[in-house]
């Protein structure tokens, strides 16, 4: 089948000369669905192609953007919540329970700050127990030496308090591997994103399988080969890597995938393997053959097995190794994009100098590096790399709305 937009240039060019066509249809698409408060998406760029490889609808790492963004993010900030009331005023971030970790408290002054910035009084609150031992607030330092105060959350008549703050509206920053013991359906106080949302119930699988039919709506409206959007994938469900249940099944199915992939360097093809329901880049193996997977050690094998709050993976997701050409100081790097109600706000390069440009860079050894898309916009610099990323980030949250609907039903 032929396309008149049928390589990476064209579509760079194509996306960056319609920008304004483009984002009206994903606006149109967007309408009417339950679109994530916010996201975070990482992506990826070959020689050959962009692809959205995660995507995160309680993403940690506010402090790896640039201030630049952090600015404009307010307003977009401001357009999101007041879809839930313009009278908001008191807003609770609902964080996650890992306190030692200085660079995630990092994350929780910044987010709070952009929302603080825009005239917002915003205060922490949480449900675990374990967190209030002796008195009804903790108090911590974040590695750039930020106080974050935590209370303790109660429920009075079905609405969240902060300790003696009532809230008018809540945010969750909890992912939820390990599902927070509410009712949230008595909840009063609205709440985004949607706590039923979470790893507990949310799978990768599902995920992808929702973006491969929004990348191909939208390529089919241009005249777009999907190839260019996005990476082959296939998944396999009833895996146990602790008996070695199903790992035939699931080598087959990775040399089932590396047989479609189309590479000149046949030697350099890869394929990760990732636990549907995995988080903070546990759970995965990049593999080159489906021998790997079935005589993979017990050592690799219990890192497959269990993961964040003690998830056992058992539906596994194997995607296509795109081969990042990005380098950052002569690593291989990755784009991470964040969105506030859909919309591009900032973003960040992820490099890893231990990791080779088709392996797995969410893992020891990462750093951050600033990606700063205000600034890009007023040098007009990178201009037709920029808007790829951040139509490939919008096409995957209309993925994760249209996702988010099938776990609400």
């Amino acid at each position: 089948m032929s396309y008149d937009i049928d390589s990476k240039e064209s579509l760079e060019s194509f996306i960056t000369n319609n920008w304004n066509k483009v984002n009206q249809y994903i606006d149109e698409q967007s309408k009417n669905l339950p679109i994530p408060f916010y996201t975070s998406v990482d992506i990826r760029e070959s020689k050959d192609k962009f692809a959205p490889v995660d995507n995160n609808i309680y993403p940690a790492g506010f402090n790896n953007l640039c201030q630049l963004d952090l600015d404009a993010s307010g307003k977009q900030f401001r357009e999101t919540i007041n879809t839930f009331g313009n009278d908001i005023e008191k807003i609770g971030i609902i964080p996650e329970s890992n306190t030692k970790n200085l660079f995630y408290l990092d994350h929780l002054a910044f987010l709070s700050k952009a929302l603080m910035d825009e005239g917002y009084e915003v205060t922490f609150l949480s449900f675990d127990e374990n967190l209030f031992e002796t008195s009804n607030e903790v108090i911590l330092l974040s590695q750039s030496k930020f106080e974050i105060k935590i209370h303790k959350a109660v429920i009075n008549d079905n609405i969240l308090f902060a300790g003696e703050t009532q809230l008018d509206f809540a945010i969750l920053n909890n992912d939820q591997s390990n599902p927070i013991k509410i009712d949230w359906k008595t909840i009063k106080t609205p709440i985004a994103p949607s706590p039923s949302l979470g790893w507990f119930k949310r799978q990768k699988n599902e995920h992808f399988q929702e973006y491969k039919t929004v990348a191909n709506q939208f390529a089919e409206e241009f005249s777009i080969d999907p190839c260019l959007l996005q990476a082959l994938f296939l998944t396999r469900e009833g895996i146990d890597f602790s008996t070695k249940e199903g790992l035939e099944e699931l080598g087959n199915t990775v040399d089932e995938l590396l047989a479609k992939i189309k590479t000149s360097e046949d030697d350099h093809r890869k394929v990760f393997v990732k636990a549907s329901q995995g988080t903070y880049g546990m759970g995965i193996s990049v593999v080159s053959s489906g021998e790997e997977i079935v005589s993979m050690n017990r050592k690799n094998r219990d890192k497959m097995n269990i993961g964040k709050n003690k998830i056992k993976f058992t539906s596994l997701l194997v995607q296509e190794g795109v081969d990042s050409i990005l380098r950052y100081d002569d690593m291989a790097a990755e784009i991470t994009i964040y969105l506030a109600g859909g919309k591009p706000i900032g973003g960040f390069v992820r490099a890893n100098e231990s990791r080779a440009a088709n392996e797995n860079l969410n893992s020891r050894g990462m750093v951050f590096r600033k990606y700063c898309i205000s600034e890009i916009r007023e040098k007009n610099d990178f201009q037709s790399k920029e808007a790829v990323y951040s139509i490939i980030a919008r096409l995957s949250t209309v993925a994760a709305a249209k996702e988010s609907i099938k776990l609400n039903q």
